[in-house]
C-alpha cells in the first residue's frame, strides 16, 4: 500500500525490513536514499514501474547480467518510495512480450527467467509498452504519482505512436524516465532526447519525460550517478503536474 503523506520523512522500507527481506541490496538502497535526499525527495510516496527493452540487439545485456543488475538498482529505489516492496515490470520487443512483478526477497535472477520464457526477440516498440503500463495505473484505481524507468537500446520503429502515447500519457500521474543503453553516438538516440524536449503546453499538458544515456556498458555506471539521473527531472514534474492538478 502506498502512502501518499508527503509529510512523512523516513523511507517507505526501513533499512531493518531491507536487511531482512534483500541483504544483498542494502548498499543500493543506501545509495538511492542520498539520491531521494539530495533531490529533496525524502517523504514522497511514488510507485515505480520498469519496462525493460526485449528487442534482439538487447541480447549481450541479458547475458552479461547488466539487465537484471538495473532492476536491482530499481528495485532498491523504490524501497524509499513505496512501501509494498513491488516493481511491476513490462518487458517489450514488437509489442510487449510479457509482464510480472519484481518483489524484494524474489528478486535474485529474476529478469533473467522471465526473459529466458519469453523466446524470440523481437524489434522496438516503445507504444505498446506505454499503453501496457497506461493501463495497469488506470486498473490499480491510484491517484499518487508514479516513476516509470523505461530502458531501451535504440529508437522505437513506430516514432509517431511513441509521441502520441507519451503526450496522451501527460494528462496522468506518471512520469517516464528513459534510460539508453548503447553508443552514445548512435543517432537511435536522437529520438528519445526529441521526446524529452516535445513543446509544453502545445504537444502535452507538462513535461513527463525525460532522458540519459548510461553509455556502452551501464553496468559500469557509478550507482549514485544513476540514481542521480533517475531522480534529476522527478521533483520538476511533480511540481508541474500539481499546478496542473494532474496531481492531488
Amino acid at each position: 500500500m502506498i502512502e501518499s503523506n508527503s509529510s512523512r520523512r523516513s523511507p517507505a522500507i526501513s533499512l531493518s525490513k531491507l536487511r531482512e527481506q534483500a541483504p544483498d541490496l542494502v548498499s543500493l538502497y543506501k545509495t538511492a536514499g542520498s539520491s531521494v535526499h539530495a533531490h529533496g525527495l525524502d517523504g514522497v510516496r511514488a510507485a515505480v514501474h520498469l519496462v525493460l527493452d526485449r528487442s534482439g540487439s538487447m541480447r549481450p545485456y541479458y547475458q552479461d547480467g547488466t539487465v537484471q543488475h538495473l532492476a536491482e538498482q530499481v528495485l532498491s529505489l523504490s524501497a524509499h518510495l513505496d512501501d509494498d516492496g513491488v516493481v511491476p515490470v513490462v518487458l517489450f520487443s514488437t509489442d510487449v512480450d510479457g509482464s510480472a512483478d519484481l518483489t524484494l526477497g524474489r528478486h535474485r535472477g529474476r529478469i533473467n527467467e522471465l526473459h529466458e520464457d519469453l523466446g524470440h526477440m523481437g524489434r522496438t516498440n516503445y507504444h505498446w509498452a506505454m499503453d501496457e503500463v497506461i493501463d495497469h495505473y488506470i486498473a490499480s484505481g491510484s491517484d499518487v504519482p508514479a516513476l516509470v524507468v523505461f530502458q531501451t537500446d535504440g529508437g522505437p520503429t513506430s516514432r509517431l505512436a511513441a509521441e502520441r502515447f507519451l503526450c496522451k500519457a501527460a494528462h496522468l500521474p506518471l512520469f517516464w524516465q528513459f534510460i539508453g543503453f548503447g553508443d552514445p553516438d548512435d543517432n537511435e538516440f536522437t529520438f528519445l532526447r526529441k521526446l524529452d524536449t516535445l513543446a509544453v503546453p502545445r504537444r502535452r499538458i507538462v513535461d513527463n519525460a525525460g532522458f540519459f544515456h548510461a553509455g556502452r556498458t551501464p553496468r559500469t555506471t557509478d550507482d549514485g550517478i544513476l540514481y542521480d539521473q533517475l531522480l534529476r527531472e522527478f521533483p520538476r514534474w511533480l511540481a508541474a503536474a500539481r499546478t496542473a492538478r494532474i496531481l492531488r
